[in-house]
């Protein structure tokens, strides 16, 4: 299917098509490039530029350039513009322009990506779904997710990110969502904030954004609900509150199961029951609040909330694997939470939550006792009182039924000081440097949490956690589509 071909997308840009051609897509790494798609030569790291001729050699259907690169022919297939990131979102903006798509567009301190794949897996059961890869959610991620929407798409979902004041309306402007979803708000990226009020009042630009007559979802339990509610008001936007205090979408109760959680909620007063495919309170609120978004742009609430039930994280977001240790034995198990994507206070707790209601298995293996486990990286971007914040991890009521934290990095050495003897692991500067030392402290029936800012590298301590396993007998990797 035919997603740009060279005359619309020079009108668009208002660039100039050096030759006929059409995409099938939109590209921006030449690693995971496909076939017939536009590569975008973004400055980034390295120039994009250097790569235009791997694209096409790959099978790039054209390359968005600001001239022609060395190494490639004057008559090759190319997209001139005098700016790339411009080029790319006046693609955005055309192919926004050119959909009747219903479009939420979500963002939030804690729960972004899994609310998008929540809502994903919702939508695309009742429509011709369209939604952000990954986290791709910043000034690059959101025109490319825009530029690479089909003409006929029927439910589109935009996650929208921020580092740094200011950054959030633009995008939600090129958006332009029918409904915008506020997952919570709290202490991420506070360096660049004085305080959560800050942060609040950033998030809440989001609703700057909003289509006329559109829908704001948003968190009435977080301490800042005040000012998103304020918000929405003053910007005349519809707002539906979730969560415990919620005036829509109210929740009575989270019942942690093994491998899910089973939510009584009311929506507009009339009883709500649905199940998420994963542990823990927090999936239970970005539940509830993607259920109200897919409510409001106009989906059927009951299918909704089946396939919400159908839904599982994916890896580094909570994903909960079974590691088999004995290739004979079968009983010889531990249980991977692999929550090593991100990490701030709100996330971490809401993760040893989930660990401390885990259960274990005694008397397999040679420790006998199942144990409780975590291994906890740095929490970046928390500003001055960093160290505070990771000290302040010991007091959470969830390391009572916790039997043992390892700790990563420079700031979790504030975490180690502050835990009980009784609880205190390993501490190291590095992933790499505990990498090592996991097999010799993990057994069967234990339950084991990975868990901190993607910067730290947990994925190192992840994989090593799968090499214990044996090969063709390891637990399946969860599924992808979560």
């Amino acid at each position: 299917m035919t997603l740009w071909t060279s005359a619309e997308a020079a009108t668009a840009t208002g660039g100039t098509a050096t030759t006929e051609w059409t995409a099938q897509g939109v590209s921006i790494d030449t690693r995971t490039l496909q076939a017939g798609d536009l590569f975008v030569a973004l400055q980034a790291v390295r120039d994009g530029h250097d790569f235009v001729a791997q694209a096409l050699e790959s099978g790039a259907a054209a390359a968005l350039v600001t001239h022609v690169p060395e190494g490639v022919a004057k008559d090759a297939p190319l997209l001139i513009v005098p700016d790339v990131l411009a080029g790319l979102e006046a693609l955005g903006l055309a192919a926004r322009a050119r959909t009747e798509a219903r479009v939420v567009a979500i963002t939030g301190s804690v729960g972004k990506t899994s609310t998008k794949e929540m809502l994903r897996a919702m939508l695309g059961d009742q429509g011709r779904t369209h939604a952000s890869v990954a986290s791709y959610n910043n000034h690059w991620g959101v025109p490319l997710t825009l530029a690479r929407m089909p003409a006929d798409t029927e439910y589109a979902v935009i996650e929208i990110g921020m580092n740094h004041p200011g950054e959030i309306a633009p995008l939600a402007k090129m958006a332009r969502p029918h409904v915008a979803m506020i997952t919570t708000v709290a202490a991420a990226h506070l360096e660049a904030f004085d305080d959560i009020a800050g942060i609040a009042v950033e998030k809440a630009s989001i609703i700057d954004g909003l289509e006329y007559g559109g829908s704001a979802i948003l968190n009435n339990d977080c301490s800042t609900a005040a000012i998103l509610q304020a918000k929405a008001h003053d910007a005349k936007r519809r707002d539906i509150g979730f969560g415990e205090h919620g005036f829509d979408f109210v929740l009575k109760s989270a019942d942690l199961k093994q491998d899910s959680t089973v939510v009584q909620a009311t929506a507009h007063d009339a009883p709500l029951l649905f199940k998420v495919g994963a542990v823990g309170r927090h999936y239970a609120m970005n539940g509830l609040g993607a259920l109200a978004a897919a409510e409001a742009l106009g989906a059927d609430l009951a299918l909704a909330a089946q396939s919400l039930g159908r839904w599982s994280p994916y890896q580094g977001r909570g994903a909960r694997e079974v590691i088999q240790l004995d290739v004979a034995d079968t009983r010889m198990t531990l249980e991977l939470i692999d929550d090593s994507y991100n990490a701030n206070p709100t996330s971490m707790a809401a993760a040893l939550e989930v660990l401390a209601a885990a259960d274990v298995t005694h008397d397999i293996g040679r420790v006998s006792k199942g144990r409780r486990i975590a291994f906890l990286g740095d929490m970046k971007e928390l500003g001055p009182n960093g160290a505070d914040m990771h000290a302040a991890v010991a007091d959470l009521d969830a390391l009572a039924t916790i039997d043992t934290v390892h700790c990563i990095g420079p700031l979790m050495h504030s975490l180690h000081a502050a835990l009980p003897a009784e609880k205190q692991g390993l501490w190291a500067e590095t992933a790499s440097e505990m990498e090592s030392a996991v097999a010799r402290h993990l057994d069967s029936g234990d339950v084991v949490l990975v868990k901190g800012s993607l910067s730290m590298k947990l994925a190192g301590i992840v994989d090593a956690i799968r090499k214990m396993g044996h090969p063709g007998v390891t637990g399946a990797d969860p599924q992808d589509n979560a």
